[in-house]
């Protein structure tokens, strides 16, 4: 469910919090399903239960997790997360838009690249779910 890349230069907790923030938005975590404990996460990836703790406190103030007295945390059921977390990808997609003009990338250039790995990724997604 949650993978955690070392190479990558962005602190473990921020891949944790995306990662979580994904699954939340796209539905793959239902609304107030019960999230992994801090400690099972933290034996799962291998990474200290302070780590899971600063993620899992990240997502409670975005809101989206809450938090129930001694039985763990859970998935918000709030609809302007994947709201926020859309406009924030057509944010960088503007800001990607405006470096490609800086650059002089075409618009027909830039939507086909876009196109295709749009379409790239959805069929890679098919396959994976297909087990090729």
């Amino acid at each position: 469910m949650i993978g955690i890349d070392l190479q990558n230069r962005k602190p473990i907790y921020e891949q944790i919090v995306e990662r979580f923030q994904t699954l939340i938005v796209s539905g793959v975590l239902e609304p107030d399903s019960q999230m992994p404990s801090v400690r099972s996460l933290a034996t799962e990836l291998s990474i200290n239960p302070n780590t899971i703790q600063k993620a899992y406190s990240a997502l409670e103030q975005e809101g989206y997790i809450y938090p129930v007295k001694g039985r763990g945390n859970f998935v918000s059921g709030n609809a302007e997360l994947k709201l926020k977390k859309q406009e924030s990808v057509f944010r960088s997609l503007k800001e990607l838009t405006e470096r490609a003009r800086e650059l002089g990338i075409g618009c027909e250039d830039f939507t086909e690249r876009v196109r295709l790995y749009y379409q790239d990724e959805r069929e890679a997604a098919g396959r994976q779910e297909r087990g090729q």
